[in-house]
């Protein structure tokens, strides 16, 4: 049987200073590959202070209201193809499922 998203969580948070210590482990290990240090490290930052804040900027003075739907779906991928850990990197090329 499934269990339920917070009792899934309850777990998980049982094991966060074990996940935590690992994951500090890994960022200071000089013999561990490059990247999973980075990555390691990005972690802990984001668990500690939040993960950094995505800015989108707009260079077209039209109000978004005139913007098509393909238009704004095209600038939202485009955007969204250019940070890591995005649609693209998934599978599903950059294009969103839907549009709502």
């Amino acid at each position: 049987m499934a269990k339920a998203p917070a009792e899934i969580r309850s777990l998980a948070r049982n094991h966060g200073k074990t996940a935590l210590n690992v994951l500090v482990g890994i960022m200071r290990e000089p013999k561990a590959p490059y990247a999973a240090r980075v990555s390691a490290a990005q972690a802990v930052l984001d668990r500690g202070w939040g993960k950094a804040e995505a800015t989108v900027i707009i260079d077209d003075k039209r109000d978004a209201t005139d913007w098509t739907r393909a238009e704004l779906v095209a600038f939202l991928s485009d955007a969204a193809a250019s940070r890591p850990g995005t649609a693209e990197e998934s599978g599903s090329q950059g294009k969103p499922d839907s549009v709502h």
